[in-house]
């Protein structure tokens, strides 16, 4: 005779724990499911909408030639191009997160694994709160302020706009997933003799770097689709540069703000198509980030 699965083992004890639960216990956990699909459904809904909305007056306009060509230089011109915006939102957010996303994972590993509870520590998070809240406009202007005015308007100036932006995410969420690490890894690594900098770097970042790409993509999502700071910080053209460090450039989201105010029709479907475009690319970069951090856990993981 064949012995009795753990699935029908368990079932008597589900059911007598079932019989257990009175009329209010039931209904207050109905009620609570009912509210949680009611709350996922309140922010899904609109999401929906959105894009949707976007799909339709977007998704017609996307072609090779809308990604790769020039920008008409008059408003009242019809077809392509956000070429130079697709190289620049490249350009400006590929640079802001080279210098954010490092110096947001060093920070958090210092406050979670050395700093802890310290003054310091304390200090910094209070700092990296504070700037979470910092609208993206008074960002735009500080970096205006103690940059363009005595350098000029340049890709990089947008992108330290950005990378400050983005530097309190990557900070807090990194140190979130650190937290998330058991202790116990970091126990077994220092008693095998390894010492902490080689605890972290080989035990806690591994284990927690699906967390801490989420949190990156986060950011990047953020910087990739501002327009105040690079505004104020880069300027608009309608051409490549390629020069992180001299001259103006231009963005998705700056050519976005500039062709929905038109009243023509060829600058307004130029704005739905670069909506389009900065969605479908922040989709892409987040995709590619998951399918890397998870080979590299998969990797981690057999060896």
């Amino acid at each position: 005779m064949s012995r009795p699965s753990a699935a029908m083992t368990a079932e008597p004890g589900i059911a007598i724990l079932a019989s257990q639960l009175t009329a209010t216990r039931r209904g207050k956990d109905l009620a609570a499911s009912l509210w949680m699909w009611g709350a996922l459904l309140v922010a899904i809904v609109p999401l929906g909408a959105i894009v949707l909305y976007l799909i339709q007056l977007g998704a017609g306009v996307i072609s090779l030639e809308f990604v790769t060509s020039s920008i008409p230089i008059s408003p009242r011109e019809k077809g392509p191009g956000m070429g130079p915006a697709v190289a620049g939102t490249l350009l400006l957010t590929g640079l802001a997160s080279a210098l954010a996303i490092p110096l947001g994972v060093l920070a958090a590993v210092y406050l979670n694994e050395y700093g802890k509870r310290g003054r310091l520590a304390t200090v910094v998070r209070f700092l990296a709160d504070v700037m979470t809240g910092v609208p993206s406009i008074v960002m735009g202007l500080f970096i205006y302020s103690v940059w363009v005015l005595h350098f000029g308007l340049s890709g990089f100036a947008g992108a330290l706009a950005l990378a400050c932006l983005m530097l309190p995410i990557v900070i807090r969420s990194t140190e979130e997933m650190l937290r998330l690490v058991p202790d116990e890894l970091r126990q077994a690594s220092l008693a095998l003799g390894n010492t902490t900098w080689r605890t972290v770097v080989t035990v806690v970042l591994p284990a927690a770097l699906p967390g801490i790409v989420s949190g990156a993509m986060l950011a990047v999502a953020r910087a990739a689709g501002e327009t105040a700071p690079v505004l104020f910080c880069v300027g608009i053209v309608s051409d490549v540069n390629w020069n992180a460090f001299s001259g103006s450039n231009t963005t998705l989201s700056a050519q976005i703000f500039a062709n929905a105010q038109s009243p023509f029709v060829g600058a307004q479907d130029r704005a739905w198509g670069a909506a389009f475009t900065l969605v479908v690319l922040v989709f892409l970069l987040t995709v590619g980030a998951r399918f890397v951090s998870a080979r590299f856990t998969r990797k981690r993981g057999g060896l």
